[in-house]
């Protein structure tokens, strides 16, 4: 159990804002510590969560999207969306998990899916044991300003550009 929890903002253009995530969840279910992590959007699967649900218990990754939206959200994806940040609302409050990932969370508030003023009074109803992680591009300025820490991933270069695909076992 974490004494002091913080919250943890990753956004920018740039490729690893999840990869960051994953990343920090491994080193949390290495270290005992119980991991919620919530996808918004996304639907695909991918390796990284396949290797994590190996480490049973610890680690719990839930989906609350349709897939990647074009245009106007339908109100099945804004109701997914609704229905992640309740659950994962849950999950932090639960005394069940030390660490709660909201992957995408960025992008469902930009587009509309929920409202940045959602995100921010989850932040502040966040019980102080608990590391809380928010990813996806476009974080919104409120929350930029009560996370404790900011990192913003910028892209310089991507092969994808290049024609390159993404790639099983890189990408996803």
């Amino acid at each position: 159990m974490l004494l002091r929890g913080c919250v943890q903002v990753y956004t920018g253009d740039g490729k690893g804002k999840t990869t960051a995530a994953v990343g920090l969840s491994v080193r949390a279910v290495g270290a005992g510590l119980r991991v919620f992590f919530a996808q918004f959007i996304k639907t695909r699967e991918s390796s990284e969560f396949a290797a994590l649900a190996s480490l049973g218990g610890h680690f719990c990754l839930r989906r609350f999207g349709r897939g990647f939206i074009r245009g106007t959200p339908s109100q099945d994806d804004i109701m997914a969306a609704q229905a992640g940040l309740l659950e994962a609302k849950g999950a932090m409050l639960s005394n069940s998990y030390d660490i709660v990932v909201l992957d995408e969370i960025n992008v469902a508030v930009s587009l509309g899916l929920l409202l940045s003023e959602e995100i921010v009074q989850l932040i502040k109803d966040r019980p102080e044991c608990v590391e809380l992680i928010l990813t996806g591009r476009g974080a919104p300025e409120d929350i930029i300003a009560a996370a404790d820490l900011v990192t913003e991933l910028r892209e310089i270069k991507h092969y994808y550009h290049k024609g390159i695909k993404a790639r099983e076992g890189i990408e996803y």
